[in-house]
């Protein structure tokens, strides 16, 4: 008789919290880590994996991707998962929203979230959850139903759609986001939205959930972007993803981090996280409105792709939301990423084909379609430039795992600890590659990190003790499963 399914040996047991890696053996049973302890008896166990020195990283909660934005969701569920996986990544959480895009369609939540845990049941490799945006007045009015009937309590609002289109040119708000005459999307709906999930968050029958209860937002100001779009088309002396992000600048972001975390203050909503903030401005700007609102908790999101890439070494497939920066913003980000002043990295991954991203002609970044695909980087991404500038793997697994797990409410996921989920990766740190869009498991067709070198490499990922990926390629069925994260 076994006692554990599986016991790993021979491995560098990377745990969030701990200074250093550690020579131990782990054990699984039913799905969980049974034991983490430095020896186990391989005879109590049905199946011993020998990690072969490698480092053992508990599963990348990966918190900001977008399954569904430019393929079917079905689709997306499957496959991008595949290169969630690639990434070192075993739990995902995808934002969604009514309008153009995603499931283009309208209506109350109670009417379309079902929609999307149908479409995605069945076929994620990796286990996965869903953050909604509220974009009706009706919607807001679903928050209490959709934290306590659907396990959602975490929103978003994208403050640049004030007005503004998805990909760079101003375009007609009610007809892009599928709203009423008599309705509108802008400072005081986001005004409301807040005091929404304010009521939610104070009613004594969430209390079980509080903690978990937040807004993110997507810090950019529509009327700076317009004015800058403009002239820098007028002016024609940039082009590319350097014009993309003159036309979007980061002032932008930090206006508008500005007037989010006022109306946070004005609302009385505690728990707010500011996502994908690319420059110095942006993560100044949210340092300073931590020092003047110290009674909110603010949480502050980087993204893989601003870590590794500037607007000159990306290829031109590297147009997203808001911008990759200069080389000057990058390395701001670092600082400050050392510093401790951010809360989590993401990927903020959202495949866009090639045939779908690029217009005509090719080159007028202004054509193209925003975001692309990067979750299958997140953690080799985050290993290979992390340790060139002295952040420990132990940091990296908080910063990837760990600290999404916490704050959106992820009880048995990010550690690896006796109890949670035996979600974890095989990393080898002691190779040398380049990358090439053919090599990732993700159906898009190109990568903005296209030549660039990494040096390190997730070679196996477990989810719930049973392998998604073996050697680098995916093995069985897909076992991903919705993760209600509030209510009963």
């Amino acid at each position: 008789m076994t006692d554990y399914s599986l016991v790993i040996q021979n491995a560098l047991v990377v745990r969030p919290g701990s200074e250093a890696p550690e020579r131990l053996d782990v054990a699984v049973a039913d799905g969980r880590f049974a034991v983490v302890e430095e020896s186990i008896d391989t005879a109590r166990a049905a199946r011993v994996l020998d990690a072969g020195g490698k480092y053992l990283f508990p599963g990348a909660v990966d918190v900001h991707q977008h399954w569904g934005i430019y393929n079917e969701l079905s689709q997306d569920a499957e496959t991008e998962s595949r290169a969630a996986a690639q990434g070192g990544v075993t739990s995902g959480i995808t934002y969604i929203r009514t309008g153009a895009y995603y499931l283009n369609r309208t209506g109350p939540y109670r009417e379309v979230f079902p929609e999307v845990l149908a479409a995605a049941e069945g076929r994620a490799h990796i286990d996965y959850a869903f953050h909604l945006a509220p974009i009706l007045q009706e919607h807001i009015d679903e928050i209490p139903a959709l934290i306590s009937e659907f396990g959602v309590p975490s929103f978003k609002i994208f403050m640049f759609y004030g007005g503004f289109g998805l990909h760079g040119r101003s375009s007609e708000q009610r007809e892009f986001l599928m709203i009423p005459e008599d309705q509108s999307y802008d400072i005081a709906h986001f005004e409301f939205v807040m005091r929404g999930i304010q009521r939610a968050y104070a009613d004594p029958a969430f209390a079980a959930d509080r903690d978990r209860i937040s807004l993110s937002l997507h810090c950019e100001t529509a009327e700076i972007m317009r004015a800058y779009t403009r002239m820098v088309e007028q002016e024609g002396k940039l082009t590319g993803l350097e014009a993309y992000s003159a036309a979007r600048p980061p002032h932008s972001e930090g206006l508008a981090i500005t007037i989010a975390s006022y109306l946070a203050h004005e609302t009385e909503l505690p728990n707010i996280n500011l996502l994908h903030l690319t420059s110095r401005k942006a993560i100044e700007a949210a340092m300073l409105m931590q020092a003047t609102f110290p009674h909110i908790d603010f949480r502050r999101e980087v993204t893989v792709g601003h870590l590794l890439a500037d607007f000159h070494t990306a290829s031109p497939g590297g147009k997203v939301n808001p911008p990759l920066r200069s080389r000057e913003d990058v390395e701001a980000l670092w600082e400050h990423l050392l510093a401790g002043n951010f809360s989590w990295v993401t990927s903020d991954h959202a495949c866009c084909k090639e045939e779908t991203k690029f217009g005509e002609p090719r080159e007028d970044v202004f054509l193209a379609k925003s975001g692309f695909g990067g979750t299958e980087y997140l953690l080799p991404g985050m290993i290979s430039e992390g340790r060139k500038r002295g952040l420990s793997y132990n940091r990296i697994a908080e910063l990837v795992a760990r600290n999404p797990a916490e704050r959106f409410g992820m009880p048995g996921k990010g550690d690896i600890a006796v109890g949670y989920d035996a979600d974890f990766c095989l990393v080898d740190d002691d190779v040398e590659y380049v990358v090439r869009a053919e090599d990732s498991l993700s159906t898009q067709e190109y990568t903005p990190f296209e030549g660039f070198t990494l040096t390190a490499r997730v070679t196996d990922t477990y989810l719930r003790g049973e392998a998604v990926l073996t050697d680098g390629a995916i093995v069985g069925e897909p076992r991903g499963r919705f993760l209600r994260r509030s209510g009963s």
